[in-house]
């Protein structure tokens, strides 16, 4: 792994600042909620099927959104208040959540749960890239990485909370609604965080309507900045073809067979990982070879996802899981931090959108991904053949963009 810089900082600088706390609490809120219904969403469609497809499809479903609004939504992000627009979204997530909880109680058809996945993820397209580019107007350039890193902390505590919870509620109430009717109070407190945020000053990226040349701003800006380009593009296919978490219902139920609560486990062990990661990056300087290090991590990745996948021991199978969200916490501080620090203020909603259509988009195509291969073949052959898909494209990755290995100072440097 790359050396770490020996410059000594204030770790704890970013939680110091109201507006921040404000901020990282009400989206970490929201991501509890998320986790919750993911689990739930999950293992309520597989038990009704009994089809890896059905997973599958939740992931193309959800992916879809980020391809056809990514681009106006960053244009959106950069032309209006960023935190009302955060705000709105999550309202909308919150709509769709209840209708979710009121299909799930009437027994209502599949499609149906398809239509509100496709509202929650339209609802995300749009308030993910103004979150985002919210940040930066909320902190200064120079605790970019440790409010980065603290708020990748603090998600993973709720992510893998949430996991673990959405997995026993749903085995102590055995009905998927109550869950639903959580998350959806998630969202209410969330929106109620965002309110406390004051609306920075926002400078506009146009005075134009959205043209062509506005909404591929974004795209041409990352095509033109090397190293973000090569970081996020590595990110996309090992995310692309690492997509286990996926078939985790599947391994749940008919491989290690330890049922709902069993599945909050294995979902939550990733975020185990990646808290114990995060913190320690946020008590850390940056990395002095950041792209170095994340080609290690990705690598690492790779591997981990092919000892689970091959994997009959709990204990195992959890440790797989837990190590491939630590490495997955590097790449995701890494990339990050590069995408916030070498981007102007006027920019950041578009190039937030493409991000978000590399990496949001991945993690839902991967699944659909997974559940497509796993149909054709089987559950185990999908997640091993990912992992080494991984390698592969690491491999590639250092061939293609040798200024990876080179590439130094993460906050002071482009390609």
């Amino acid at each position: 792994m790359a050396e770490i810089a020996s410059t000594s900082h204030d770790p704890y600088a970013a939680l110091r600042l109201p507006e921040y706390r404000h901020f990282v609490i009400g989206r970490n809120i929201s991501g509890l909620g998320d986790s919750m219904q993911s689990v739930v969403v999950g293992w309520e469609l597989y038990q009704r099927t009994g089809k890896a497809m059905t997973l599958g499809w939740v992931g193309l479903i959800q992916a879809l959104p980020i391809f056809l609004f990514a681009l106006h939504a960053g244009h959106i992000a950069d032309t209006y208040s960023r935190k009302r627009i955060a705000v709105l979204a999550q309202a909308a997530v919150c709509l769709c959540t209840l209708a979710l909880a009121a299909i799930s109680t009437s027994h209502a058809a599949i499609p149906l749960f398809y239509l509100c996945l496709f509202g929650t993820a339209t609802a995300r397209a749009f308030g993910n890239p103004a979150r985002g580019a919210l940040l930066p107007q909320i902190v200064s350039t120079g605790l970019l990485s440790n409010a980065i890193s603290w708020d990748t902390s603090i998600r993973r505590i709720a992510v893998m909370s949430g996991a673990a919870l959405g997995g026993w509620l749903l085995a102590w109430s055995h009905h998927a609604a109550s869950v639903y009717l959580i998350t959806a109070a998630c969202g209410v407190a969330s929106i109620l965080l965002l309110l406390q945020i004051s609306d920075p000053i926002h400078i506009k990226a146009t005075s134009e309507g959205a043209t062509w040349k506005t909404l591929v701003g974004g795209i041409e800006y990352i095509r033109h900045t090397h190293i973000i380009l090569a970081t996020i593009t590595l990110d996309l296919f090992a995310v692309l073809l690492g997509g286990a978490t996926t078939l985790l219902p599947i391994y749940a139920s008919d491989i290690l067979r330890v049922g709902p609560v069993g599945l909050g486990w294995l979902r939550a062990a990733p975020s185990a990982g990646a808290l114990v990661t995060a913190l320690s990056l946020a008590h850390l300087p940056g990395f002095r070879f950041p792209g170095r290090t994340m080609l290690w991590a990705v690598a690492g990745f790779g591997v981990a996802t092919i000892v689970f996948g091959w994997s009959r021991s709990v204990p195992l199978s959890l440790a797989s899981l837990a190590l491939l969200g630590a490495l997955d916490m590097i790449s995701v501080v890494i990339r990050q931090t590069l995408v916030q620090t070498l981007t102007p203020n006027a920019m950041r909603g578009r190039v937030n959108a493409v991000n978000s259509v590399f990496i949001s988009s991945s993690n839902e195509i991967g699944g659909f991904e997974s559940g497509v291969v796993a149909y054709w073949t089987n559950t185990v052959f999908s997640v091993v053949s990912g992992g080494f898909g991984t390698l592969v494209v690491v491999a590639l990755a250092a061939i293609i963009w040798p200024s990876l290995l080179r590439y130094q100072k993460a906050d002071s440097k482009t390609d």
